[in-house]
């Protein structure tokens, strides 16, 4: 399984963890084919990567040049077809099944026999995804966290026929881009962390729900005693209540455990459009970068 410095990789999706991925990949030095079906999804990929370098650069004192020279490795593309050829595909789409299955079947058509092919799922099993190809070993789970350029974790997930040259490559990918990582042995929706934060988050909006605690308060709470850097309900919003709302729905129907079940304050959220901080409100209203008291 080719993993050299100088080998393109392929990130296949430009929302929100596609562009975290491509951008800790550039920086590492990498080049980055960037895909998505949609032109003006790539556009706020780059811009939402240029101002994150700028951020970190800001922070570190890295020359702004230094800064274009990252984002100049990340080349976007709306044909797929741009990631023959690349010896590391990471697909960072929906969490939709079908969808993972036909972009995977395209990766093994395109990519070379000896391809690392992996999916940044949070919680559908590899195996699954890995059913739409030729080759279930190359496939791998590279869970990364968000916002990727500052979370240091990467869950690397087994599924049933992953070889463990394949986990030792991701691992390597992984590590090369300056994550840390623990393996998932067993591949089972949810793997560890989203099973944990599933759970917490959800405990946390019934606390709210029932009027126990207003969600500033549950944060603030958690923070203090627990010594976490976000509390439960503002790392909600970051990842978008929709999201965390199917994925707990997809565990409470694997599973059949009550701590899976979702509160209505979460489906009213929802379904009234606030999304968390991507829509300027969740359990917290959000400017541009943190979440403020309604």
């Amino acid at each position: 399984m080719r993993q050299d410095s100088m080998s393109p990789v392929a990130v296949v999706g430009a929302g929100v963890m596609g562009a975290g991925i491509a951008q800790v990949v550039a920086a590492a030095g990498r080049t980055v084919v960037l895909y998505s079906r949609g032109a003006q999804t790539l556009d706020r990929a780059r811009d939402t990567i240029r101002a994150s370098l700028h951020r970190a650069g800001a922070r570190s004192g890295q020359p702004a040049d230094e800064v274009e020279e990252t984002l100049a490795r990340i080349r976007p593309t709306t044909d797929l077809d741009r990631v023959a050829g690349c010896p590391v595909a990471v697909e960072s789409v929906a969490e939709d099944l079908g969808l993972k299955q036909r972009i995977f079947a395209e990766l093994d058509r395109l990519c070379p026999a000896d391809a690392l092919l992996a999916t940044n799922t949070s919680g559908i099993p590899v195996s699954a995804i890995a059913r739409a190809t030729r080759r279930p070993g190359d496939v791998v789970g590279m869970h990364f966290f968000s916002p990727v350029p500052r979370m240091r974790l990467c869950e690397i997930v087994r599924g049933q026929d992953t070889t463990d040259r394949t986990v030792r490559a991701a691992r390597e990918l992984a590590e090369a881009v300056g994550k840390e990582c623990v393996v998932v042995e067993k591949d089972q929706p949810g793997f560890v962390t989203t099973r944990l934060i599933i759970a917490y988050v959800l405990e946390a909006v019934r606390l709210v729900e029932a009027g126990i605690c207003d969600a500033a308060d549950v944060d603030r709470a958690c923070r203090l005693a627990f010594g976490h850097a976000m509390g439960p309900l503002a790392t909600a919003d970051q990842a978008g209540l929709d999201v965390l709302r199917e994925v707990a729905v997809g565990l409470e129907k694997e599973y059949r455990h009550p701590a899976f079940a979702t509160p209505d304050l979460l489906h009213r959220l929802v379904a009234d459009g606030h999304h968390g901080r991507k829509s300027g409100r969740g359990f917290h209203r959000w400017d541009d970068t943190a979440p403020t008291r309604p």
